[in-house]
């Protein structure tokens, strides 16, 4: 979507899974936030909520995907994506429904970007350590993670499953044609980095979930990092041996 030359447009995409606690309050928060020179859209992408999300939605605004399948946080976030390349935006945001992420950091996102430091940026709440830091359980899986990423593709990643990063129009062409599914972030990293795109981290001070419920909890973790592993291998292995091609 363009308007004026100066301005940069910017698609906020917020994957929404029962957060009729959470979400109207969210995007009267981003109606907040003014930043020279950049004109911020919010997209909330209703994935088959059973409360009244849908309904919080409507209050605030008229512009949203009401998705009629449940395609999980991948298939949520990638609808967000096909909409930011089809109305040609200039950066496309991913940020969480539940409050955890704080809108008044995203010039720290799109900084980079506006730039041209860095083709995706991932807002990293361990690199100060302020700000809710998840439970021990979660840290242990990240630091995982971590060092998978560190051992696979020689660079340090903090916070891999950061679900507050910006991408540009190259980094969207990337993941329009291929984007993991379930828990898409950490394996997101291998496809952007051996596609020769650009990270950088950039420090937030996230906040604690502001109402529903994960969907990794304790007792899924494990199957989380598992299925997780072997996505991230599957994906190495395939852009290794068969070269960088965004379509897996």
């Amino acid at each position: 979507m363009k308007t004026e030359i100066n301005n940069i447009n910017v698609l906020i995409i917020i994957p929404c899974f029962n957060e009729e606690a959470s979400i109207y309050k969210l995007l009267l928060e981003i109606k907040g936030v003014k930043i020279p020179n950049v004109i911020l859209h919010a997209l909330p992408v209703n994935d088959c909520s059973t409360d009244k999300t849908t309904n919080e939605i409507e209050r605030a605004t008229s512009v949203y995907l009401d998705l009629t399948v449940n395609l999980g946080i991948g298939g949520a976030v990638q609808s967000g994506y096909h909409f930011a390349q089809l109305h040609q935006y200039d950066i496309a945001v991913q940020l969480d429904g539940d409050g955890q992420h704080p809108v008044s950091e995203l010039s720290k996102l799109l900084t980079p970007l506006i730039q041209n430091e860095c083709d995706v940026v991932i807002g990293s709440r361990f690199i100060h350590k302020e700000g809710f830091q998840s439970s021990s359980l979660r840290r242990f899986g990240i630091n995982y993670f971590k060092r998978l990423n560190q051992f696979l593709l020689g660079i340090k990643i903090t916070d891999s499953t950061s679900g507050y990063r910006a991408i540009n129009t190259k980094a969207l062409k990337l993941v329009c044609d291929y984007y993991p599914d379930e828990y898409p972030e950490p394996e997101a990293i291998i496809l952007f980095h051996m596609n020769g795109l650009k990270i950088r981290e950039v420090p937030v001070e996230m906040k604690e979930r502001q109402g529903g419920v994960s969907s990794i909890s304790s007792f899924r973790s494990l199957y989380y990092m598992i299925k997780v592993t072997l996505g991230i291998l599957f994906i190495y292995f395939r852009i290794k041996f068969y070269g960088k091609r965004s379509t897996l």
